[in-house]
């Protein structure tokens, strides 16, 4: 069984950086596509970023394409998040995700493994 625990959310500027990560407990975590979703309130989770389970595809959503990295190690258990130039509109609860099904996509439903969430606020 996975679990999963994000952190390294917080207050940031606009243009500012973080690094989110995921940390994973289990054996089977190198085996499954992660993701990263984010939510405000009185909105729908919306897909963030994808990737495979050896890192070596990525999706992301076109508000994030070219600002936001999604990374994994495995053999430390952790994806990670890379965010640069973040915007206000960038500001959300962001939850990890893993797809036991073993399917990449930018589909929350398709992913049925999910952490607590970590805040990231931007002020401007």
């Amino acid at each position: 069984q996975v679990q999963l625990v994000e952190s390294g959310g917080e207050l940031v500027q606009t243009g500012g950086s973080l690094r989110l990560s995921c940390a994973a407990s289990g054996r089977t975590f190198s085996s499954y596509p992660m993701g990263w979703f984010r939510q405000v309130p009185g909105k729908e989770r919306e897909f963030v970023a994808a990737t495979t389970w050896d890192g070596g595809t990525q999706f992301y959503a076109d508000s994030v394409k070219g600002r936001f990295t999604i990374s994994r190690d495995n053999a430390k258990n952790t994806l990670y998040l890379q965010m640069t130039n973040l915007k206000p509109e960038d500001a959300a609860l962001y939850f990890c995700a893993a797809a036991r099904s073993g399917i990449l996509t930018r589909s929350q439903y398709e992913f049925d493994v999910w952490g607590q969430g970590t805040q990231v606020t931007v002020s401007s």
